[in-house]
């Protein structure tokens, strides 16, 4: 059995042309934690008289992440004073762990705060900036979506039938009780307050017009998309993020396994048959909100309802709602697989991309809703 160095860390000091030098030497690791703070706080009074220094680790016999994080935390804090420090090493493992371990100190952040208008303005800047990279990586993304899907048309047996199933199963069967109460509910209410306000004019019966077109062509699909975006985008975020993080993923690139293909392809299509059929289940359930206030506040029948409905809405309302419903599918997935992916190795990153998720999906489907309405407005369809 190979014996263990435990030597004591050492730092040795002497001055070379104004400049501070130290040698390190002995075991600069974890077991020697209250030493290496010791060692540590002695170079930084020294380096108060001079502010110049050149550590060579040429003669540490062990080095481990402790002790390069503590000489990394040192030179950080030494150059934000206005020092300068230099980490040399004869030996190649000293330099790529020094480079691996990089320190993250809170205080740099605070440094860069500006009050103002620059900070106005760079914090303006940074948000671009920000929003065009996740431009680029999004349509990079959608690429590799496109390829994956493309290789799983081209070879059916990678494609993966059951995943698909049990997607839809947590997507439309499990989502339709919820999306159900929530859309009779708000056709119960823009029913009422159209009918109060329609009282006024002695027009109460163009509520039915008015709950029918809102309902097929707005609210439901506006409202079974927010929610899905909320329910099963969040949750494709945490499922693929936390097989980033349990490192599942790069175990799938090992096994000559596509993650697109394995993971996010059959979610996106989950995703783009369900919500049309979730759709149209919204679409019943708050027509029938709306016609139950309909009969109870505003007198009007249900047969007197049914009949104007019939004859208010066209085929053209229904299918307008059916026909965002796919293309809103595929930017809540496309964006919650983005999020998953980005998640780093800790519960934090985990949280803040579930966040980002559902907040980015949700705005992307109220834009895709507007401009499916400027653009079938412009039709006149």
């Amino acid at each position: 059995m190979p014996s263990v160095d435990v030597a004591e860390p050492q730092a040795i000091f002497r001055d070379d042309q104004g400049m501070l030098a130290v040698a390190l030497a002995g075991s600069w690791s974890a077991d020697r934690a209250p030493r290496l703070e010791t060692l540590i706080g002695e170079i930084s009074g020294r380096m108060g008289q001079q502010g110049r220094a050149r550590l060579d680790l040429s003669d540490v016999s062990r080095l481990d992440t402790l002790g390069a994080y503590v000489l990394n935390r040192l030179k950080s804090r030494q150059e934000r004073e206005g020092g300068a420090i230099e980490l040399v090493s004869s030996r190649p493992e000293h330099e790529l762990l020094l480079r691996e371990v990089k320190v993250h100190d809170e205080d740099e952040h605070a440094a860069h705060q500006h009050v103002g208008i620059v900070g106005l303005l760079a914090n303006i800047g940074e948000a671009v900036i920000r929003f065009g990279r996740d431009m680029v990586g999004g349509a990079m993304f959608l690429g590799e979506v496109v390829v994956g899907s493309a290789a799983v048309v081209l070879g059916p047996r990678k494609f993966r039938g059951p995943s698909l199933v049990n997607q839809i199963e947590l997507i439309a069967f499990n989502g339709a009780p919820i999306i159900m109460l929530i859309s009779f509910l708000v056709g119960c209410i823009v029913s009422q307050q159209g009918i109060f306000q329609l009282q006024q004019f002695g027009a109460t019966a163009f509520v039915v017009n008015l709950t029918g077109i809102l309902v097929l062509r707005e609210l439901s699909v506006l409202l079974t998309s927010i929610m899905i975006a909320g329910r099963s985008g969040s949750a494709f975020t945490a499922e693929i993020g936390s097989m980033k993080m349990r490192e599942e993923i790069d175990a799938l690139r090992v096994m000559g396994l596509d993650p697109i293909e394995v993971l996010v392809v059959p979610r996106i299509l989950a995703l783009v048959i369900s919500l049309p059929i979730l759709t149209f289940i919204s679409s019943m359930a708050g027509l029938t909100g709306a016609g139950l206030v309909a009969w109870l506040y505003g007198g009007i029948g249900l047969d007197t309802f049914l009949a104007r409905l019939q004859s208010v809405i066209t085929w053209k309302h229904f299918a307008v709602g059916l026909i965002k419903a796919p293309f809103m599918a595929f930017v809540i997935g496309i964006i919650a697989s983005i999020e998953g992916l980005a998640v780093k190795g800790s519960a934090e990153s985990l949280g803040r991309q579930v966040t980002a998720s559902v907040v980015k999906a949700i705005f992307m489907v109220i834009v895709v809703d507007g401009l499916f309405a400027i653009f079938f407005a412009s039709i006149e369809f």
